[in-house]
């Protein structure tokens, strides 16, 4: 990390609500968590009065199963964004460039910029014909987060060749994979694979993931990581949850029925991006944001006001939750004034 970089590095917004009273559709998470949870982390906490074996050889082996790579290639992080940060400053240098796919995640520009690297930013739905020579690295969400967006297999796996043939690492982002039925690209040479297992489990305070490292890279950036950097309570219970295979079938039968209902009735509205993700992007156009959000919070909800991301700027993301609770944001948004 470049320290003159950090000066001139700001956060950026996120969704989610603190506040237990609101339904929050800002934060795209799974409002169901799979059974055992608890038993797992009561157990696990009370190992946690020693250091967590720094090897995590259980949660590697269940996270290789889980994405379809070798243990060894995993390497264990406090959520999908530590692996993020993980890769790009031990990957890119002090004046690389590196693609950058918008609107997307924010943090990835972030990442970059406190490396003192330079943004290459693309739209999303072109980063896959640009051309990765002379990069330190291109970033590709999928599925894109806030658009929903996956890339077909095809297109990315070519892509992924080109950047092989330029030495170009490819880091993709499959924060909502698991949400599909798609396959990672985990395991494959030259892509390093980063998985949040929080949102698709609902637990997104617990702050587990890990990264999928091609052998070549997997010794770099196993030697950069921090010692124990994964609690003992959240290596417990993200192997627990990784092992629960029906609950996964069943949040992505219930999303994909609900998102596809709420698609079609939004549209009566509003234009609404196609998506394979829990979420929708959609323009609101003259009805405006910021009447939306006043209308949601008087109702005691929030979504996610989507301005922020580069190139939208009448846009609002909201999560694929419940059925009774995605008919209480239909009807408001629904009934909202001009």
């Amino acid at each position: 990390m470049d320290p003159e970089a950090i000066r001139g590095v700001e956060r950026v917004p996120h969704g989610g609500c603190t506040d237990s009273t609101v339904t929050d559709f800002s934060a795209n998470v799974n409002p169901t968590v799979p059974t055992g949870v608890t038993r797992a982390y009561e157990d696990a906490l009370a190992a946690s009065k020693r250091y967590p074996d720094d090897d995590y050889s259980a949660y590697r082996a269940v996270a290789g199963e889980y994405v379809g790579c070798e243990p060894r290639e995993v390497i264990p992080t406090p959520g999908g964004l530590a692996g993020i940060r993980l890769a790009i400053e031990t990957l890119v240098d002090e004046d690389d460039s590196v693609l950058v796919p918008y609107p997307s995640f924010g943090e990835y520009g972030r990442e970059v910029a406190l490396q003192g690297a330079r943004v290459e930013a693309v739209p999303y739905d072109e980063l896959l014909e640009a051309d990765p020579a002379d990069h330190a690295m291109a970033i590709v969400c999928n599925p894109n987060n806030p658009t929903g967006t996956v890339y077909e297999s095809a297109a990315l796996l070519d892509f992924l060749e080109r950047c092989r043939t330029g030495r170009t690492p490819l880091l993709v982002d499959e924060a909502f994979l698991g949400f599909t039925d798609r396959p990672s690209l985990a395991g494959r040479e030259g892509v390093v694979v980063a998985r949040s297992l929080t949102k698709l489990f609902g637990l997104p305070g617990l702050r587990a993931g890990f990264l999928a490292v091609p052998e070549g890279l997997a010794e770099r950036l196993e030697r950069a990581r921090l010692a124990w950097n994964l609690g003992t309570p959240a290596a417990a219970v993200g192997a627990h949850c990784m092992r629960q295979r029906e609950f996964v079938e069943r949040t992505r039968e219930r999303v994909t029925t609900e998102r596809e209902r709420m698609a079609e009735r939004l549209a009566e509205r509003y234009e609404v991006r196609a998506s394979e993700a829990p979420f929708l992007l959609l323009d609101v156009g003259e009805v405006g944001v910021d009447a939306v959000l006043s209308a949601l919070r008087a109702e005691g909800m929030t979504a996610r006001d989507a301005r922020s991301f580069r190139g939208l700027d009448s846009h609002l993301r909201v999560a694929v939750r419940l059925p009774e609770e995605n008919d209480r944001l239909l009807d408001v948004l629904l009934d909202v004034d001009v």
